[in-house]
């Protein structure tokens, strides 16, 4: 009976820290992006020659926000273009994985901004297999992290 309560308290205080490290990257995601974070969508797809990097507002009415996600799409569009990963890093607080290589193959990586109803999205090409599996690795861990969609929900 002891080992019992003692692997349920584990278990509760692993989520409480994950819960607490969750909110913690939130708060420094909304800083950083600008928006908040709970009222945003994002979407990490992996495509064949790259991926995307989707961020949506929910409340198409909110002009300001939307505006700002068109902002920090520009910025990090501009930023990973030139082999600048801050952001990523000040969000997750840690090294992201895929970002030192798509550091070092910078000149394989095309970064195209697309204005969405609602936000904006980064197109992420290449035609390099490294660069790509450096790329399908970055939208693996920010999806995992951020808890959100490979996808579209539509």
């Amino acid at each position: 009976m002891k080992q019992a309560t003692w692997l349920v308290m584990v278990v509760v205080t692993l989520g409480a820290c994950r819960k607490r490290d969750f909110a913690a990257m939130q708060a420094r995601g909304e800083h950083v992006m600008g928006v908040n974070q709970y009222t945003s969508a994002h979407v990490f797809e992996d495509l064949p020659d790259g991926g995307r990097v989707v961020l949506d507002r929910e409340d198409a009415t909110d002009t300001a926000a939307i505006k700002t996600i068109r902002a920090h799409m520009r910025d990090i569009a501009t930023a990973f273009g030139t082999g600048d990963f801050a952001k990523p890093f000040a969000v997750h607080a840690q090294a992201v994985p895929g970002t030192a290589v798509m550091m070092a193959q910078r000149d394989a990586i095309s970064y195209e901004v697309i204005d969405r109803p609602k936000g904006g999205e980064v197109r992420l090409k290449s035609t390099d297999p490294a660069a790509i599996a450096a790329i399908h690795a970055f939208l693996a861990f920010q999806r995992e992290q951020h808890h959100a969609a490979g996808h579209e929900m539509r």
